[in-house]
């Protein structure tokens, strides 16, 4: 069962959440379900996560708040769109076909997921707590004038500049999604006030094709984007010694005020859209990064969102419970047994998915750190993914860490 965490922000955080998130819905077959959503939390309600917190409730975002990251001529598009049409004009947005099929009252839908992801921002600015979370976020890959990758408006992007008009005055966006945070990125890849961090499958093997270790940002944003893009089948041990050989030390330089976290889950190993091979211990084990370089480097303020993770039953909403509960200071032990009454319902859900028995999958998060370029795993005998891994780490940090005044060559501490 949840216990309390040590760290520097111990009091309880916030959660957003709306039954209006559920009406985020593609369509019947689409792979971002918001049955995932309504399984998260109603797992998290029976392990008792949130008998003692207020819940937010959100309201729609206005357009003016929009704006922060859509041209109008994109919020008309989507206002417009009817799920009837076939409509060269629409496709133009990016709205139709099999990844962003229009859907009955789209605009207003989306509109509340921004909401949601800037309540909790706004939460934050005015201290009534120091981390908050809203599940239904994390659509990054919007871009200013259209939808891509299953998102519709781009709620960080509106956050992160509302941050920045609140107060807020350099921001770090840390990205753990299999794929790369395409939309946030060139929303500020020429903003100093904002470090973009990603980690993600290789470009080369996964859509959006983009995130290279060389893209590091453009005019006065040069050296605030840095892309950790790492091989397909990347475990969690590679994966965590990957994560800690770049993302704290760039974060630590940047001193951020707040940390922005894109938590998609699609980096599990069951995840039927990416090609990484995490559990859901490993998944954890990233928020709890997360959390620590918050309280580490930005006061215990740290705003997280959900993002990819296309398990509906099985997966997302264990590693999503798991996230509830660190931004709330607290663990839960992965041998914790599912509720009969969580596992009733999502059974009658999905009677053909084998329903897993624990919060945890028995994975192991032990990881070697990675040291130094010349002690990378290389030559004969060395394990050819960590290679690989270590490969991605050493072009990473030589690609931006001169540029944050770092050493690329020395060791992940």
């Amino acid at each position: 069962m949840p216990q309390p965490s040590t760290g520097l922000a111990d009091e309880p955080g916030a959660v957003v959440w709306s039954p209006q998130f559920l009406e985020y819905a593609w369509s019947p077959y689409h792979p971002m379900n918001p049955v995932r959503l309504d399984l998260t939390m109603r797992l998290a309600r029976s392990l008792g996560l949130l008998d003692r917190v207020d819940v937010v409730v959100p309201e729609q975002a206005e357009e003016a708040h929009l704006l922060r990251a859509h041209t109008p001529e994109f919020l008309r598009a989507v206002q417009n769109a009817q799920p009837s049409m076939d409509d060269e004009a629409a496709a133009d947005f990016g709205l139709g076909g099999d990844d962003n099929p229009i859907f009955e009252n789209m605009h207003e839908a989306a509109a509340m997921i921004v909401g949601g992801t800037l309540r909790a921002a706004q939460a934050i600015a005015a201290g009534d707590a120091r981390r908050a979370v809203s599940i239904g976020g994390g659509m990054h890959h919007a871009m200013r004038e259209h939808a891509a990758g299953f998102c519709l408006y781009n709620d960080i992007v509106v956050s992160i500049s509302w941050l920045l008009e609140n107060g807020f005055d350099r921001i770090a966006y840390i990205d753990v999604d299999v794929h790369h945070g395409d939309g946030v990125e060139r929303a500020f890849r020429e903003d100093p006030r904002v470090l973009t961090v990603s980690v993600h499958q290789d470009p080369e093997t996964l859509w959006p094709c983009t995130g290279y270790s060389s893209d590091v940002g453009a005019g006065r944003g040069v050296g605030s984007v840095v892309n950790l893009p790492l091989p397909p089948g990347t475990d969690d041990a590679q994966w965590l010694r990957a994560f800690h050989a770049v993302v704290p030390q760039v974060v630590t330089a940047f001193e951020p005020d707040i940390i922005v976290s894109q938590c998609g889950v699609d980096t599990h190993l069951e995840d039927p859209l990416g090609e990484f091979a995490l559990t859901v211990e490993g998944q954890q084990a990233a928020f709890l990064a997360m959390r620590a370089l918050a309280d580490q480097c930005a006061q215990g303020r740290w705003l997280a969102v959900g993002g990819g993770g296309y398990d509906l039953i099985r997966v997302v909403p264990r590693a999503w419970t798991h996230l509830l509960a660190v931004a709330l200071g607290a663990t839960v032990d992965m041998a914790t047994e599912l509720p009969e009454s969580w596992r009733a319902h999502a059974a009658a859900l999905a009677a053909d998915v084998e329903l897993p028995t624990a919060m945890g999958d028995g994975g192991d998060v032990r990881y070697t750190p990675w040291r130094s370029v010349n002690e990378a795993a290389q030559g004969p005998g060395a394990d050819d993914r960590l290679s690989r891994v270590d490969a991605a780490i050493a072009d990473t940090r030589r690609a931006v860490f001169p540029l944050l005044s770092l050493d690329p060559d020395g060791p992940d501490d």
